[in-house]
């Protein structure tokens, strides 16, 4: 205990030295402080290089998208005024609304057509770049001022939801330089330094209202201790990503108030069905049932979450609601390791401190899949090297995945091929009714076939779902204006509606 508390105070002590706190409750009447997690020296504030939260955090404040997602993920219209296909789903008219960026000109179809033709450029590492890569740009221009057509090279109903994606924002035609940024989001730029704090002014010229703080500091706190206890002590107004034992604190505590997003991260385990042994498809499904979901839940997510069902997107727009959950038989896996000749089989699983659930949740599989003839060992990989190592090493690993559309996670991560397909699945019949479903016009039977592709891959695909975490922030007591929601969604993180008092 007594080092645990000495740890806290060092990360406070850190905290306030980095954001310069200058009063209880996060400093001045009209400046808003935020902690997150930061990612180092080679941060950058290019938005269209949004490989983490924090970054995403920052690209909100200082730019804008065509679309936004709501909490299901499906999309909202923000800088795109409308959109429209015609018949074939192979070209799209948008038509921008009326903005300027922080310098006064207005925002017109060459910066969009500029944006997205950069992050679907590989080499400017988009998480979005996959899906902008279905764009002919020698085919799209700009046929007005305000309106911009894109061509894609194969049709898709479901181009919009790109609108939304990470790393799509808009910035001025020829931008190269991001030192001193110039967007058309609700913040202009003040300061930044790599690793530390960001600092931004309240911009009245937003074509969706000014925000109602003048100042907003993004602030680091890697440690999630030092995020919680400056909270607490009045330091910043916001901390981000609340677990386990902070929950539970911040729940008992009368002053601050939890921001819970139910079943907003999915908890993975990516089984490379490319390589042995789970290119046997039994020992694949005797994982499946060899493992006891609920009792991870209650001890690795510390009851924070709810079981999953082998499919990403619990709760979100296309989702397939008539599935039977998952249950643990031993007899059934311990019959299908035998039958694979797999009795005693030592499996090796990645994981690391990235997520806290992980290690835990490696112990307790461990043990339950004992019963089944199975030896699971954890290897431990350092958070900084964790995900480009496990794209390549391994044949099991831990992952966790947010709030996304569900068309555009099985596009990205789970048909044949792709970049970010990291179980290795292949299936003509999955990839098939994929392709179907984006080009159908309907609606409703686009979401029919999706749900039919994700039943196929559910058994098959070797991504193992094993719970859906919530994700929690907290605010401190003179934060009005924000609530609970997933991340990557419109509001989450929406610090242009805070209010102060």
């Amino acid at each position: 205990m007594l080092a645990a508390g000495g740890g806290l105070a060092l990360g406070a002590s850190a905290l306030l030295a980095g954001c310069g706190a200058d009063g209880k409750d996060g400093g001045g009447d009209d400046r808003f402080r935020a902690a997150f997690t930061a990612g180092g020296s080679q941060e950058t504030l290019d938005p269209h290089v949004a490989p983490n939260f924090v970054d995403q955090v920052r690209a909100k404040t200082l730019y804008d998208t065509l679309g936004t997602y709501a909490d299901d993920m499906s999309v909202r219209k923000r800088l795109a005024e409308s959109w429209e296909s015609d018949p074939s789903g192979t070209r799209w008219r948008i038509r921008v609304r009326k903005a300027e960026f922080h310098d006064g000109k207005p925002v017109t179809a060459k910066d969009v057509l500029y944006s997205y033709r950069r992050a679907a450029d590989p080499d400017t590492g988009s998480p979005s770049q996959e899906l902008l890569s279905a764009i002919d740009f020698d085919a799209s221009r700009a046929d007005a001022r305000r309106s911009v057509v894109f061509v894609l090279k194969a049709p898709n109903f479901e181009f919009p939801t790109v609108f939304a994606g990470p790393g799509t924002e808009i910035i001025p035609d020829g931008t190269t330089d991001f030192r001193e940024p110039v967007g058309s989001g609700p913040f202009t730029y003040v300061s930044f330094t790599p690793g530390g704090t960001a600092r931004y002014r309240r911009w009245t010229g937003h074509w969706d209202g000014a925000p109602h703080i003048a100042e907003l500091e993004i602030v680091p706190a890697n440690e999630e201790s030092a995020r919680l206890h400056a909270l607490l002590s009045g330091q910043v107004h916001y901390a981000a990503d609340m677990a386990g034992s902070s929950v539970e604190r911040l729940r008992k505590d009368g002053s601050t108030r939890l921001l819970t997003a139910k079943r907003a991260t999915a908890q993975q385990l990516l089984l490379r069905t490319g390589r042995e042994p789970f290119d046997d498809s039994r020992l694949v499904r005797a994982m499946q049932v060899g493992i006891d979901r609920q009792a991870l839940v209650r001890v690795a997510l510390a009851g924070h979450g709810e079981v999953g069902n082998d499919l990403f997107g619990m709760g979100l727009r296309g989702y397939p609601h008539d599935l039977k959950p998952r249950d643990r038989d031993v007899g059934e896996a311990r019959k299908l390791v035998k039958e694979a000749g797999a009795d005693g089989l030592e499996i090796t699983v990645e994981t690391s401190s990235v997520d806290a659930a992980w290690e835990p949740a490696a112990d307790l599989m461990a043990r339950q899949l004992r019963d089944i003839g199975l030896k699971l060992t954890a290897r431990t990989r350092a958070s900084s090297t964790y995900f480009s190592e496990i794209k390549t090493k391994g044949v099991a690993a831990f992952n966790t995945t947010s709030t996304l559309p569900i068309s555009d996670f099985l596009q990205q991560r789970v048909r044949g091929g792709a970049a970010r397909n990291q179980t290795q699945y292949a299936s003509k019949r999955f990839d098939a009714l994929l392709a179907r479903a984006r080009t159908t016009r309907d609606e409703q039977d686009r979401l029919t076939l999706l749900a039919r592709a994700q039943k196929i891959a559910r058994d098959e695909s070797g991504l193992l779902v094993w719970a859906f975490s919530d994700a929690n922030d907290a605010i401190g007591p003179s934060v009005h204006g924000m609530r609970a929601a997933p991340p990557n969604s419109h509001d989450w993180a929406r610090f242009d509606r805070v209010r102060l008092g």
